[in-house]
C-alpha cells in the first residue's frame, strides 16, 4: 500500500499598508507564499505549485497575486516604519585644532 497526497505550507514574506479591494479601507495586508508539495508516506518531496497573494487584516480577503508583485510588496517598508531621513546623517566632527574629546 502506498500513501501519497499534498501539503500546503503558508509564509509570511511582509506586512505592508495598502487599500483594500473588497472593504476599501487601507488596513496591513500580509504577503503570503503558499507551496503545495507532493508527499509521499506523509514526507513532503518536490514543490507541485508555488502561488502568492496578500490578505487584508481588516476584512480577511485574500487576493492571489503573481511572484514580481509579490516580491515588489515584499521589499517595500514594513507597515508602521518610520519614513527614511532625507539625507545621511553626517557624524559629528570636530573644528578645526580641536581634540576630539573636547566639550567645547
Amino acid at each position: 500500500m502506498i500513501i501519497f497526497g499534498t501539503r500546503r505550507t503558508v509564509a509570511q514574506l511582509a506586512m505592508v499598508v495598502l487599500t483594500c479591494g473588497n472593504c476599501h479601507r487601507s488596513a496591513a495586508h500580509a504577503v503570503l507564499k503558499a507551496v503545495t508539495k507532493f508527499t509521499l508516506f506523509f514526507i513532503p518531496l518536490f514543490p507541485v505549485r508555488t502561488r502568492y497573494a496578500h490578505q487584508c487584516t481588516a476584512c480577511g480577503f485574500l487576493m492571489w497575486i503573481e511572484k514580481a508583485q509579490a516580491e515588489q510588496l515584499a521589499t517595500a517598508p514594513p507597515a508602521g516604519a518610520p519614513p527614511p531621513p532625507p539625507f545621511p546623517q553626517q557624524p559629528w566632527q570636530p573644528a578645526p585644532g580641536q581634540h576630539p574629546n573636547a566639550w567645547n
